[in-house]
Parts: structure tokens; C-alpha cells; sequence
């Protein structure tokens, strides 16, 4: 029998480091990307680099038009993609954190033009994945779009980020344990496709946090480019799986299930990382590595420190299995109650 197609989508370029954003001038021009284009960002994020990226185009003759996303949804996507039928740029350009940067890959998908990741935070691995999350899409999850065709990540600029980014990144980063081990077990019990090499690459950068996270601090440009070549590591795993299965498992379906019970601003990858606590302990493995982990680098570890009720949390492990009912997890084979929740969040000191 013939093997399925399988096609991968990875980054061509990826630079990591200090002062990096002028190389963008040498990479559109490597790249064929170098006549016009679209800068999509913050209204912060304008003035922390969004601005500095159209000046350092535009100084290389290039005709650059910008477009600044207010709140992250799906008409902002759309107004993207207007903008980018009207302009018909080479390439968009994603500056800002998470949420600017999944709306410029989005819109860019949808129209079919080049994108790169220009990130000013590590909160999570969408700086570097082929998946976007936004709102208004009718389902509380992610996804698929395309991979960046660059990643430039400037620690000059990022460092300065609120280090809860960075922590929150962690937590996204360790949460790779329990998500590996959900698509290991989809393989086995439903026979889906699951590539070793993806599989590999997630567990190594989660491997990568926890040997290291004392180096993980604020103001730390060693520790903060580990983060970095992490994340983008996740986002190489989902491009080569051609899915979001290595890096989002059943502790992401914790989030998303949290995140419609309870919106109160909490990071993606804080909770990520709290949701990994707890699927570790259901799948026998050392939870409490992870928790010492996510303690070492500032990220939260229990609902208090999420900013959450006790309630929520119980609430969203319940529910967490019915939020992607197609994508088998540890939660399909535990079938959690309440007091069953209840039980599992106590016992690994997430809730009191």
C-alpha cells in the first residue's frame, strides 16, 4: 500500500541573538522577498519594534505599508486580508507578540503570501509554528496555517518584554512532556500517524527548560535564548508532524477549557504549564520535575498564582475532553468527573 503524503513546511531562515533586526534587509533579499510589504503589529508593539522594522525596509528602497491590530479576532484577520488584496505586498511581516503575529500568519495563509515571525515576547511557540490561534473562529483552539518563512528574534528587544513572557513561555515549552506522550498514545490506541523525530525534538526542547532553569531569570540573555531556540524548536516539531500534535496534548485542552470558563488575562502558557502538572501525574511520570521547573523560572504552578478560581480549575478538566473531541488525549482514557478533578488537582498542589 502506498505511504501517505506527507509534506512539511519549515522556516528557511531563523536568527537568534542580540541586534538581529537589521539582518531582515539581508534576509528579504536572500529570500526574493525585497520590493513591498505589509507590517502587521501593536499598537505597542509599533513602538517597541514595529516602527524600527519599516524604517530599516523602507531605508532599503523597499515600499512598506503597516496595519495595526487593536484586539486579535477574526474581522481583524479579514481586514488584514483586505489590506493585503488592495496592496498586494511580497511578504507579510508579523511584529509584536503572539496574538499579532498568528493574525499576520493567518491572513497571510489565507492569501497565499510569504510571512515572517518578527517576535518582541517568548510567551509561546506560535512565534515559530504553522498554527494560529485567534478569536472569533468559532472553536477555542488553534488552527492550521503555515509556517514562517523567516524568524528574526532580537534579544535586545525581547529582553525587555515583562519577563512573565518569558516564564509563560516556559511554561509552554514543558508542557511538550504531556503532550508527546497524548500523540504517543493516540498512535497506539486510534493508529494515528505519529513521526519519532517530531516526538523527539518537542521532548528535547522541554528536556533543554528543565535541566536549565536556573539560567532562566529576568534580564537574562542566556537564559532567554534558550527560551527562544526552545519555542521555535516546538514550532520546527509541528511543521515537520504537519499537525500541532507534539507540542498540544491534553494539558492544552485544559487551557482552551479554562479559557471559556474563566477570562481573566492569564498567559497561555502559564496555564499550559499548570494543565502539564496535572496530565503528568495522570500519566505516571514525575510531575513534580515540572512543577520544580516551572517554580525555577517564575511561571505559576497553582490556580492562585494563575489568578483562578479553585472552582475553574475543576470545571476545566472536566470539560477539557469535549473541547477537540477528535484529538485522543490521556482524558479520553481517565474520563474525569468532578470529584475525580477535584482529586487530581489536590493531589498536585493546584488547588488547596
Amino acid at each position: 500500500m502506498p505511504t501517505q503524503l506527507h509534506r512539511m513546511q519549515l522556516p528557511r531562515e531563523v536568527v537568534v541573538g542580540n541586534e538581529t533586526l537589521p539582518l531582515l534587509n539581508q534576509i528579504c533579499k536572500k529570500l526574493d522577498l525585497c520590493e513591498t510589504a505589509l507590517v502587521v503589529t501593536g499598537p505597542d508593539t509599533q513602538n517597541i519594534a514595529g516602527s524600527m522594522v519599516i524604517d530599516l525596509l523602507q531605508d532599503n528602497g523597499m515600499q512598506v505599508d503597516s496595519f495595526v491590530v487593536n484586539i486579535p479576532t477574526l474581522v481583524e484577520v479579514n481586514a488584514v486580508e483586505q489590506r493585503i488584496k488592495e496592496l498586494k505586498p511580497r511578504v507579510v511581516l508579523g511584529v509584536g507578540g503572539g496574538t499579532k503575529i498568528d493574525v499576520a500568519k493567518l491572513s497571510s495563509t489565507r492569501q497565499n503570501i510569504p510571512f515572517i515571525s518578527v517576535p518582541t515576547t517568548a510567551s509561546h511557540d506560535g512565534i515559530a509554528s504553522p498554527v494560529a490561534a485567534v478569536k472569533g473562529l468559532d472553536k477555542p483552539y488553534s488552527v492550521m496555517a503555515q509556517s514562517p518563512m523567516a524568524i528574526v528574534a532580537d534579544t535586545d528587544i525581547i529582553i525587555h518584554s515583562d519577563y512573565r513572557f518569558t516564564a509563560s513561555g516556559c511554561g509552554d515549552i514543558v508542557s511538550k512532556f504531556t503532550s508527546v506522550r497524548d500523540w504517543e498514545l493516540a498512535y497506539k490506541m486510534k493508529n494515528e500517524y505519529y513521526g519519532e523525530y517530531a516526538a523527539s525534538l518537542a521532548l528535547m526542547s522541554a528536556r533543554l527548560v528543565a535541566k536549565n532553569a536556573e539560567v532562566i531569570k529576568p534580564n537574562s540573555e542566556e537564559g532567554l535564548r534558550l527560551v527562544l531556540e526552545a519555542l521555535i524548536s516546538c514550532g520546527v516539531a509541528m511543521s515537520i508532524a504537519g499537525s500541532s500534535k507534539p507540542c498540544s496534548g491534553s494539558e492544552h485542552l485544559f487551557s482552551h477549557a479554562l479559557d471559556v470558563i474563566e477570562q481573566n488575562g492569564t498567559l497561555h502558557g502559564e496555564q499550559c504549564g499548570v494543565g502539564s502538572i496535572m496530565m503528568a501525574y495522570l500519566y505516571n511520570i514525575d510531575w513534580k520535575v515540572i512543577k520544580e521547573t516551572l517554580k525555577k523560572t517564575g511561571a505559576p504552578t497553582n490556580a492562585q498564582e494563575l489568578g483562578v478560581k479553585p472552582e475553574s480549575i475543576i470545571q476545566a478538566l472536566v470539560k477539557a475532553c469535549t473541547i477537540r473531541p477528535e484529538r485522543y488525549t490521556i482524558l479520553d482514557t481517565k474520563k474525569l468527573d468532578y470529584d475525580s478533578a477535584e482529586k487530581l488537582a489536590k493531589v498536585t498542589g493546584v488547588i488547596d
